[in-house]
């Protein structure tokens, strides 16, 4: 008999004690912004800071009393319901952060797939223009070779005319000691000897 009265006692603390607490606050479905969503886990937060405040204080309260555990039962209900509804909210809360971080994702998926064809034409004339770039100096870097081709040619040709005309000088001065050497013997030979 004595257990029976002691459950009814809890049972009634108990409804007195969920009665006591006032009613979660209506969550709405869906805040704006994602600061508004933090706002609502730093509010979720602060409950749960606030309930296990409360909860220690009440705690703390009930070792003064002859029926600590009953107490402490009783303390703990408003502890559980406020943290029960403290996760609501955050959850709440990171449900729409997430949200509007991916909406922020499509939105970005959205523009970068808008701005895709026109990525597409000036990535398709930068490599033209890249590609008219290469071809133009390629023909400069082919122009300078056959420029540089040619005036090796031409400092060929130019060693060679002035090689011939060593050559012919050469010789000319050979015939013309020739010649001196065969009239200063002929002059010899035309001399008598004295």
């Amino acid at each position: 008999m004595h257990i029976r009265n002691l459950l009814a006692a809890c049972l009634i603390v108990a409804q007195a004690a969920w009665a006591q607490t006032p009613a979660p606050a209506p969550v709405s479905a869906a805040p704006l912004s994602l600061e508004e969503a933090h706002a609502m886990r730093v509010r979720a937060e602060a409950m749960k800071v606030e309930a296990e405040r409360r909860y220690a204080a009440d705690k703390a309260a009930c070792y003064k009393k002859f029926l600590v555990n009953d107490c402490v039962d009783a303390a703990r209900v408003p502890y559980t319901k406020a943290i029960v509804e403290a996760r609501e909210v955050d959850k709440t809360g990171r449900d729409v952060e997430r949200e509007a971080r991916r909406q922020e994702l499509d939105a970005k998926d959205a523009a970068r797939a808008a701005e895709a064809p026109q990525r597409a034409v000036e990535q398709q004339a930068e490599t033209e223009r890249y590609r008219a770039e290469e071809a133009a100096k390629a023909a400069e870097r082919q122009r300078k070779l056959v420029d540089k081709a040619k005036q090796a040619e031409e400092g060929r040709r130019q060693a060679a005319a002035e090689q011939a005309a060593r050559q012919e000088k050469l010789a000319k001065r050979a015939k013309e000691d020739a010649e001196r050497a065969a009239k200063k013997a002929a002059e010899a030979a035309a001399t008598p000897a004295k």
